[in-house]
Formats: structure tokens, sequence, C-alpha cells
């Protein structure tokens, strides 16, 4: 990737509802924690889906000895008979990929004009980011709601603690 992809928690300042914010490059886009957690599953269902391509690849050809207009026609087949995620939309278009040329598997994804090609490992890894993003803002929200009814807090003391918390975890 030439360009850092983040995801953190924090509270959608409109709704004062639990929301994530992504950031990739110079780009920011504020979340919910339901797409977030959408781009972990479809994160890690790339990765899976990428690996059994490859090893449906090379089966064709080891075994079978099948030449690469059948192997395309087949992996085809395969793709469109999976099904697709049901439930929110993920905040990244998300792909798998089989090398034809590397015979490695690989994720792709994108957002605007932003793209990346991750190995399995690490769209799996990058799926526990996300994961973590989207129960930390659910989390936060509510302890910023309990803080909250302590009348000896302030807003602004509620949210030097939220940036305490935060900068602990960089």
């Amino acid at each position: 990737m030439t360009d850092t992809i983040w995801i953190s928690s924090t509270q959608d300042p409109a709704t004062q509802e639990a929301a994530c914010v992504l950031g990739w490059g110079t780009t920011e886009a504020l979340i919910t924690p339901e797409a977030t957690l959408a781009t972990a599953r479809d994160l890690t269902a790339a990765a899976a889906a990428a690996e059994a391509d490859v090893a449906l690849i090379r089966s064709l050809r080891e075994d079978i000895h099948a030449d690469d207009t059948v192997i395309a026609g087949m992996l085809h087949a395969v793709r469109t008979r999976r099904a697709l995620p049901t439930g929110p939309r993920a905040a990244l278009r998300i792909h798998s990929v089989a090398g034809a040329k590397t015979g490695l598997p690989y994720v792709h994804i994108t957002r605007g004009s932003h793209k990346a090609e991750l190995d399995p490992d690490t769209a799996r890894e990058m799926a526990g980011h996300w994961t973590e993003a989207a129960v930390a803002a659910r989390n936060d929200v509510a302890l910023r709601r309990v803080l909250g009814d302590h009348p000896a807090l302030t807003l602004g003391d509620i949210d030097r603690i939220f940036g305490q918390l935060q900068a602990a975890h960089r």
C-alpha cells in the first residue's frame, strides 16, 4: 500500500452515536460501526476465498491437467455461485483475487481513488482492527453516557479522558 489506511473509534458529532473514522492517505470518512463490522466480515471472507481459488486453480492444473481456458470458466462459475454478503454494506470495495501468474492469493480493496492489494493474512489482521474499532466505538459511547451522568464531570473533562485513552492506544 502506498498510503496508510487506518480505522478508529469515535462519536458522530451530529448524532452523538457510535461511529468510526476511516482514514486512507489524506482522506477521512465517518462510518457506522455496522459498516465497519461488514468491512471486517468481507475482508475475512475475501481472504478465505482468494486462498480457496488458488487451491482450486492448482488442483485443476496439477490433478486434472485442465488448460487455462477451462480453469477460467470453472473459476468464474464457482465465484458466481458464492453467496453474496447480506446485511450492512462494507465501507470498502473488496475482491478476492487469485494471481494467475504468481499463483498467490490476494485481496484487493478500494475506496474512491484509493486502491491496495493485501495478502490474505494482512487482510485478516486488518479485519481484526476493524472489528476492534467498531466494538470500541459502541463501548466509548456507552461510557461517555455513563460519565455524563456524574455531575462532577464536565463535557471537557470527559473529552480529556477520551483523549488520554486514545493516546494510550496509539
